[in-house]
């Protein structure tokens, strides 16, 4: 029974019903079933590199259109807003604007479930797989999704409250109606268009015997097939120019459906939970950095490490100043009285290229004492920051919080990198430079100050076992190091050497990371990776 777990970064879930404007305010919740299935053909395209669906998705697609889903959906608010879009039209010396509305489902960060009663094959299962895995936005554009299949054995537990219409069948008090856009069975579709093609070509019959039917007789025919898809999967594959271009009130091969849903499933007003995260400290959370124009080449380069974690935690620190929190040692670094925090054991920010293109696409905030309640309403609430030489602001959306264990578990390409930033489950021996490692001290040939001693005794600092040190030779793995940013932004201290060296530690029992050391390590600075 393939199930679908989707969260909302954002927070948000914009989507208008079928047949209604967005100036109406209404919101489609749940998900329609059409509008799923075409999301992933579309991140088929997008995400698979297909030219046309190949014979498995056939097979994904139609199995899923063969049965209505069922949703557990978390308790949502019905919310909007307004804005007065200028129209580049002057009236009355002033320019033109109309109201537009932008409603959504405030879902915070609940996941939502859809689960469909069907049985798939094995490569059907893997498709979908990667295929919600590739799904970066549902509904608009701003409505950006994470998605997984939840294995069969954590499925059993859901609690569906919203669910299809049966015939004769009355949830009672307490549940809604509301109709959602669906398709049509493959089947259905076939032989209803079968029997539409055959009527449309009634007017124009094709003479009998040996005749040749004329030219202009087999383009009138071509002509009144074709506002008629082949089969389902090309209705799914049209848009709404072409469909409204043949005269079509809906799109063909779909069907509006009815659905109970639990009456508190959407509320108008804030809903009763409480929206701020757990008073638990948690030792890590990981932000997503995004670019406007959704492409990674717009991302700032690894070599950047230093300067996007000191923005963020300048953006952390605000934050917490209007917040009126004064005591907040795992960001600041220091309690309310000025007192320096030792032993790092406070915030590393740590901006990372988990898909390891070279590219920073994921920040990492992370606190051996652990991030408290306002550390985490901080992190959460920041939701853009800026790189030199950009493309515009860069978004950031919360998508792990917790242990070490949910970065593990997050899916390909992500975990890869974050095997490298974390080790093996059982650690690992061997380290290895991924940014440049800048002495805290100045650098001597002899005594406590070489570069080996200064290793050693920053890895003291934060209660690791000693290890091996060996300087890495300039080659093309290491050349690129040499452009990362190495000195802070006034008024913090710059380095006593601007210098970065690339080395490889070597532990006698395995260890497990993050391992970052020596000066602006809570930067970015510093950071290694295991070699396993």
């Amino acid at each position: 029974m393939p199930t679908l777990m989707l969260r909302f970064p954002g927070g948000r879930y914009h989507a208008t019903p079928w047949g209604h404007h967005v100036n109406e305010g209404l919101l489609e919740w749940p998900p329609s079933p059409w509008r799923l299935v075409r999301a992933l053909l579309a991140c088929g395209y997008a995400t698979q590199g297909w030219k046309t669906v190949p014979p498995t998705a056939r097979r994904l697609v139609e199995a899923l259109c063969n049965q209505l889903p069922s949703y557990c959906l978390p308790r949502a608010a019905a919310a909007h807003s307004r804005h007065f879009m200028p129209l580049g039209v002057l009236e009355h010396g002033r320019e033109k604007t109309t109201l537009v509305f932008d409603a959504w489902a405030d879902v915070a960060d609940e996941p939502m479930f859809v689960s469909w009663d069907c049985a798939l094959d094995l490569e059907a299962s893997e498709l979908l797989s990667r295929l919600a895995q590739g799904l970066s936005y549902l509904g608009r554009s701003e409505s950006w999704v994470v998605a997984s299949v939840v294995p069969d054995s954590e499925a059993p537990g859901l609690e569906f409250n919203a669910v299809p219409h049966t015939e004769g069948h009355r949830p009672g008090p307490g549940w809604e109606q509301v109709s959602l856009m669906a398709p049509e069975a493959p089947a259905a579709y076939t032989a209803w268009r079968s029997e539409s093609v055959a009527r449309a070509l009634d007017a124009f019959p094709l003479p009998g015997g040996d005749e040749k039917p004329p030219k202009k007789l087999l383009q009138q025919r071509q002509a009144a097939e074709l506002p008629y898809p082949t089969d389902l999967i090309d209705c799914l594959q049209r848009d709404t120019a072409w469909w409204k271009s043949h005269q079509w009130s809906q799109p063909p091969g779909s069907r509006v459906v009815l659905y109970w849903r639990r009456a508190d499933c959407l509320e108008v007003g804030p809903t009763e939970r409480r929206r701020e995260p757990r008073a638990g400290r948690v030792p890590m959370m990981l932000l997503a950095l995004t670019a406007p124009n959704g492409r990674s080449t717009a991302l700032p380069s690894v070599n950047r490490s230093l300067p996007q974690a000191e923005l963020l935690h300048r953006a952390l620190v605000g934050r917490l100043a209007a917040a009126g929190v004064r005591d907040c040692v795992e960001l600041v670094g220091r309690d309310h009285s000025g007192t320096r925090a030792t032993g790092h054991r406070h915030a590393y920010i740590l901006p990372v290229d988990l898909d390891l293109d070279g590219r920073l696409d994921h920040i990492l905030v992370h606190a051996a004492m652990g991030l408290g309640g306002a550390a985490q309403r901080a992190i959460r609430s920041i939701e853009r920051t800026w790189t030199k030489g950009g493309v515009g602001e860069l978004r950031l959306a919360m998508v792990a919080c917790g242990d070490w264990a949910v970065l593990r578990r997050l899916p390909a390409p992500l975990e890869t990198g974050c095997t490298e930033l974390l080790g093996p489950a059982g650690g690992a021996r061997v380290w290895r430079s991924a940014r440049p490692f800048v002495p805290p001290r100045y650098m001597k040939r002899r005594g406590t100050n070489t570069l080996e001693n200064q290793v050693k005794a920053e890895l003291a600092a934060r209660g690791l076992p000693l290890a091996s040190v060996a300087l890495l030779p300039s080659d093309d793995d290491t050349r690129g190091m040499r452009h990362a940013v190495r000195v802070r932004r006034p008024p913090a201290s710059a380095p006593p050497v601007d210098l970065g060296f690339a080395l490889v530690l070597t532990f006698e029992e395995p260890v497990a990371g993050p391992i970052a050391l020596g000066y602006a390590s809570h930067f970015g600075l510093g950071l290694f990776g295991a070699v396993v």
